[in-house]
């Protein structure tokens, strides 16, 4: 897949939320649709953990499968929409000064590090740690059985002729950032990875820097998406509403996220197959 290097023309000085998450740390918030969203990599090589769910339904979430099937590709960069597991665009990505984001990784937890690394590592932090924590911190209804295949922006994965996976140096730097707009109302949940045992963050976890703006701040607003009427709910914090909303079922909606029929294994490792001859 080429990459497609685009800068931004948002103006840093007009973003309703600029702030900064520490090494190693996880964070949550609610993203407007119409609203862009940026997370930059503020020292380079520094792997971000991402998840999104629709705000007003946290059933449906971010699908990696949807997402490489409908692109035909491995890789994220600018253009890349990214679906839902009821096949909705959530956000798309409007600019990218990395150029290549991975959603093959997947996320570091106690069981990953044991089996690729050592019995002892078993207690490092973690990723997927962190994703609990924050849902355990919001307390919306949200839980491990909520976590899908993630996002690894500014981490590099390639895949191998035989299918395989590599963590390689990363191919990030200092101020390099990606920038999606949302189509919808999203929950954004991230982990700034804190992975000591492989390349994906130079052996040296650090910051990362998330801005937000709202469309009426942008030159030209897509005639697509509403501009929304309030920026990101209480600067970082999940908006108390959608926290109701994901304590209760949606009507029509399967128990079970598994019976939407997109979480197959033996298809996402055939896709991988197909798709790894495309990138």
């Amino acid at each position: 897949m080429t990459p497609h290097l685009t800068e931004s023309a948002l103006d840093p000085r007009g973003a309703v939320l600029n702030e900064v998450v520490p090494a190693g740390e996880p964070w949550m918030g609610t993203v407007r649709k119409g609203q862009y969203f940026r997370i930059v990599d503020l020292e380079g090589n520094q792997a971000v953990d991402t998840l999104f769910y629709n705000a007003n339904d946290p059933e449906e979430h971010y699908s990696a499968q949807d997402t490489i099937r409908a692109q035909g590709s491995l890789y994220l960069t600018t253009g890349t929409r990214l679906l839902s597991n009821d096949n909705n665009v959530m956000l798309q990505i409007v600019a990218d000064t990395c150029g290549r984001h991975d959603t093959l990784g997947g996320a570091c937890s106690a069981e990953s590090n044991t089996v690729r690394y050592a019995l002892e590592k078993r207690h490092m932090h973690s990723c997927r740690d962190n994703f609990l924590m924050a849902l355990a911190r919001a307390d919306c209804g949200l839980s491990k059985r909520d976590l899908p295949s993630n996002i690894n922006f500014f981490m590099n994965v390639p895949v191998t002729p035989g299918g395989q996976l590599t963590f390689a140096d990363g191919i990030s730097g200092p101020a390099r950032y990606v920038e999606m707009r949302a189509a919808m109302d999203v929950i954004v949940l991230i982990s700034n990875c804190p992975q000591l045992n492989n390349p994906c963050n130079a052996y040296n976890p650090t910051p990362i820097r998330l801005m937000v703006w709202d469309a009426a701040d942008t030159k030209e607003p897509p005639a697509e998406l509403s501009t929304p009427s309030g920026s990101m709910a209480r600067h970082g914090q999940l908006d108390p509403e959608h926290c109701a909303r994901a304590r209760l079922p949606a009507a029509g909606r399967p128990a079970d996220p598994l019976e939407h029929g997109r979480d197959d294994p033996v298809e996402w490792s055939e896709r991988i197959a197909e798709c790894s001859t495309k990138s």
